[in-house]
């Protein structure tokens, strides 16, 4: 904006005017004004839940969602830049979350199912303030309500798992039983079945997502009562898989052992033992919104819901022998093809799962 010369005191007070309002909230965050330019700018910053944001699965994926889109926009980590306040209990949703409207971020995320009521509880006191909550619905017009088909990703899994076993016996650690796991579930259940519907699948909960000593003992069981394939949708409980599956693999390298990751790729959990993930692309659907926002499209009082066909969740690379590798990889691929074309629909639910059908 080019700078002009104010003559008179109508001029003084409408410039004025122009500055003050520069400084206040707008659907594209805030507009600050230097040398006579505005330049607009935006914040963003999200509240973990109970996992922390190095669970290695979901709330680490947002975190990097939030990262590079941040990066990309030039942002520094920080206040009016992109940050995150990490919750050690449920009793500090709340708390976080009204302290990063009250710091004035333009977009507040609450990172998963756990944060609705305290999502809900805020966003009706900070009016102003746009927030977002990750995997449960709030009904408020200053919320977006972003939700996954787990169900589809966790189907690919269940594919490759059928294929790769070797004694027809597999398991699935869930974390709490809620409506997203109960997808993670359904569809890998769906998956084992349309793929090998000889093969027996273990389902057990821990009742925690950030318990690894509970996934470790679980899938120690499992292991030990046959099972060569762990599927988990777990949060940090799923780390003690990991790490049962390495130390099995380490005491007999010649052994099958194989765990199944989740959210994102999670290979780096032990390369030897991990077979693929079920990916839920947090990080894709946290720099999609806070695009939307950024530019003015906040989706308030909306939901979106991110599945195959919207690159929001798919299969991580197959790590197995060659043969094997080709063999999963081909059947995947024939899947996402029938899932995006509508001719195969994944149960999301155990009464869906009841009635499904790969015919």
């Amino acid at each position: 904006m080019k700078k002009r010369k104010i003559g008179t005191a109508l001029s003084l007070v409408l410039a004025a005017g122009t500055l003050l309002g520069a400084c206040g909230k707008s659907d594209t965050g805030k507009e600050t004004s230097k040398g006579g330019e505005k330049k607009n700018e935006f914040s963003v910053a999200m509240v973990t839940d109970v996992g922390g944001v190095d669970d290695k699965s979901f709330n680490q994926s947002a975190w990097e969602g939030l990262q590079k889109f941040g990066k990309d926009n030039g942002m520094s980590k920080g206040k009016g830049g992109y940050d995150y306040l990490q919750s050690k209990s449920d009793a500090d949703y709340s708390t976080n979350l009204n302290t990063l409207a009250r710091q004035d971020f333009d977009l507040v995320y609450g990172i998963g199912f756990l944060m609705q009521a305290a999502v809900e509880e805020i966003a009706k006191q900070q009016k102003d303030s746009h927030f977002a909550i990750i995997d449960a619905e709030v009904k408020q017009p200053n919320v977006a309500t972003v939700l996954f088909k787990e169900q589809e990703a966790a189907f690919l899994a269940g594919v490759a798992a059928a294929l790769q076993t070797k004694s027809n016996h597999i398991g699935f650690i869930g974390g709490m039983e809620i409506p997203v796991i109960e997808r993670f579930e359904s569809g890998f259940l769906a998956g084992v079945k349309a793929a090998k519907p000889e093969v027996k699948v273990d389902v057990q909960y821990s009742g925690a997502f950030d318990k690894a000593e509970l996934g470790q003992n679980i899938a120690s069981k499992m292991y030990s009562s046959g099972a060569d394939v762990v599927f988990h949708a777990a949060g940090g409980t799923g780390n003690g898989l990991f790490k049962e599956a390495s130390d099995r693999k380490a005491k007999d390298p010649s052994k099958e052992i194989w765990a199944i990751g989740v959210d994102r790729d999670q290979n780096d959990m032990g390369p030897d033992v991990v077979l693929t993930s079920a990916l839920k692309r947090v990080d894709v659907a946290v720099q999609d919104l806070s695009k939307k926002a950024m530019d003015g499209n906040f989706p308030g009082g909306k939901s979106i819901v991110y599945g195959l066909a919207e690159d929001g969740v798919g299969l991580a690379p197959v790590n197995a022998k060659a043969d094997k590798k080709a063999e999963i990889e081909a059947a995947v691929k024939e899947w996402i093809e029938k899932i995006k074309s509508g001719a195969v629909k994944v149960p999301g639910t155990r009464d869906e799962l009841k009635n499904f059908s790969a015919k």
